[in-house]
């Protein structure tokens, strides 16, 4: 495989680890200009893509917080979509990235693999990395500061000052101003409406993740589905359902069943298998 120039990708036609076809690209479905002859070959989920379709929306995925690479067009004669994962070597070699782009994917890819497993701030007194292992308690011991103190150091995970008052505690500590700003965001946040979902208005704009708990929101275009980009799973903006569930009674492009879901007074908690 060859790259021409940093914008014109080309697969090699001599290249016999190709299976080439005679199909449109299933990622941009768009004809080719007249001339040209850009080749398409066949992913390991059967449809075809070109090396420029293929970076670009593995581009936009990465852009959008997600790391594993998954394929959007239809299943043949369906409305569903193939959503095979496409492991980042077969990805790597079919769009056929360049050094650049390789190191921009996997030093991104590295970074949110890192944030979908742990959960991190930083000490605010000596500003080392700590991993909270009880999600459910905001209190934190950080052991670096305690042993340079030879006393016990613990501080807030939520307003990362000094710890007072009685822990474990899941909601705030004693300091004055320790809120939850997640929270706050949820409760207050416009509203939005979909604009090719009908008859979906006035939804909280910003989301947690059922599942995981991370703040997303829905950028208002295609069905009322979206995928987070911590925990990767599919969940209905609207009603907050997990997609499988939502679409027992619904479907992507009509209103839920049970309606809007209201504003989110509580953020869930990961509970990692």
């Amino acid at each position: 495989m060859t790259t021409q120039g940093h914008e014109e990708k080309r697969y090699d036609p001599r290249d016999t680890t190709l299976k080439f076809v005679n199909r449109p690209d299933a990622l941009d479905p768009m004809p080719p200009d007249e001339g040209d002859q850009g080749l398409r070959v066949e992913m390991s989920c059967g449809h075809a893509v070109t090396p420029q379709s293929l970076t670009g929306w593995c581009r936009s995925l990465l852009d959008q917080g997600q790391y594993k690479f998954k394929c959007p067009a239809l299943k043949d004669g369906t409305l569903h979509k193939c959503d095979a994962l496409w492991s980042y070597q077969e990805v790597r070699r079919l769009a056929v990235l360049t050094a650049a782009e390789m190191q921009h994917f996997e030093e991104n890819m590295a970074r949110l693999a890192a944030t979908e497993y742990c959960d991190f701030k930083t000490c605010p007194g000596c500003s080392s990395y700590i991993e909270r292992e009880d999600l459910t308690n905001l209190c934190v011991q950080c052991l670096v500061c305690t042993a340079d103190k030879n006393a016990e150091v613990q501080f807030c995970w939520q307003c990362l000052k000094p710890w007072k008052g009685q822990a474990p505690r899941s909601d705030r500590c004693d300091n004055n101003g320790c809120i939850n700003h997640d929270l706050q965001l949820l409760r207050n946040c416009k509203t939005t409406s979909f604009p090719e979902v009908n008859g979906v208005e006035n939804c909280p704009s910003i989301r947690a993740c059922p599942t995981c708990g991370h703040k997303v929101e829905h950028d208002k275009t295609g069905c009322k589905n979206i995928i987070c980009p911590r925990c990767q799973v599919e969940f209905c903006f609207v009603c907050l359902k997990l997609t499988p569930e939502c679409l027992k009674t619904s479907s992507y492009f009509i209103p839920c069943s049970a309606g809007v879901a209201p504003r989110q007074t509580a953020i869930p908690v990961w509970h990692r298998n």
